[in-house]
């Protein structure tokens, strides 16, 4: 036989084993290198299959159940208490009631004063429906700086249930006052807001506490109000602020639209503007002028070449006026 033929004939996998483990299923040196190789090429192909698993959360942020009393607002909270008090927010309520929570989670960042607790970015009207109904609220957590919250707070508010223009410029106008941008555009720019509604919000915002009262609620003023009342105040503050006042004395059921119309056009217990001068001629070159203004209700009187000892009369009819 040739050697050839004989070495086909040998059996590799029986070397090194003895005479009693032959036959067995024992290993030799090579199949278990064998076995090892094979292995190693199963554990990385389930590598490879968890990081392609891994790779479609790249990005996701993971999201906890909080106890929503260690949620606190933000000091950039741009929510009015009028906001929890509608049919929207009653809805809002009920639908997370039936849920048994929040389906979209709201977002917090870690608190910089108290360890454990948390500060609210956006959702508030979500946490607050939690905590009145005693419900774990569903967050996302991020660490952000003043601006980055006042930004997501902004953009999230505008997206779902837009603040009320009011609202709205009470909040970019405390920005600015606090120096969290340096200016309306530059604050435009960052949280991608028109910069024409941007000023009239903050034009609202800043209107005098009267006039703002003369409405029914604070949410009620709306962007295309901005320049009409401001110009009127511009012209004739006093005027305004008399008018604002008397409406808000009278406290008629009146609608949005005609308090705005009362305060622009007067009306009601609000004399129109008018202006009455008389003019008095006496003796010895004695002159006297009376300016009556109706809409300010107010009597200027300028006498000229009035002797002194005559004073006395004077006072004493303008207090016979007034009494």
């Amino acid at each position: 036989m040739a050697l050839k033929d004989k070495a086909a004939k040998i059996d590799l996998s029986q070397i090194g084993l003895s005479a009693g483990t032959r036959g067995q299923g024992a290993k030799t040196a090579i199949g278990m290198h064998a076995d090892a190789l094979f292995r190693d090429e199963k554990i990385t192909a389930e590598n490879v299959q968890l990081k392609k698993k891994l790779a479609e959360f790249n990005g996701a942020t993971a999201t906890r159940k909080i106890h929503p009393e260690k949620i606190k607002p933000s000091k950039w909270v741009n929510r009015n208490e009028l906001s929890y008090s509608g049919e929207a927010f009653a809805s809002l309520k009920q639908e997370i009631e039936t849920a048994g929570g929040n389906i979209q989670p709201i977002k917090v960042r870690p608190s910089k004063l108290v360890p454990g607790e948390y500060e609210l970015v956006f959702g508030h009207r979500r946490h607050r429906a939690c905590l009145e109904l005693g419900l774990d609220v569903l967050t996302l957590i991020e660490e952000l700086d003043d601006a980055e919250l006042f930004c997501q707070m902004d953009r999230e508010n505008r997206a779902r249930a837009a603040l009320s223009p009011w609202e709205a410029g009470t909040t970019y106008a405390r920005a600015l006052d606090e120096g969290l941008f340096p200016s309306a555009r530059k604050l435009a720019e960052a949280a991608s807001i028109d910069l024409s509604q941007l000023g009239k919000a903050l034009v609202l915002a800043k209107l005098p506490t009267d006039v703002i009262a003369a409405f029914p609620s604070p949410l009620d003023l709306q962007y295309r109000w901005a320049t009409l009342l401001s110009q009127a105040i511009q012209k004739d503050p006093d005027l305004i602020l008399l008018r604002a006042k008397e409406l808000r004395a009278a406290k008629k059921n009146l609608i949005p639209s005609q308090v705005l119309v009362r305060l622009l056009e007067g009306g009601g217990t609000v004399p129109p503007p008018a202006v009455k001068m008389v003019s008095v001629k006496g003796k010895d070159g004695r002159l006297g002028e009376i300016k009556f203004n109706a809409a300010k209700r107010t009597v200027i009187i300028n006498l000229t070449n009035i002797d002194l000892e005559r004073f006395n009369e004077v006072e004493k009819a303008i207090k016979a006026l007034l009494s």
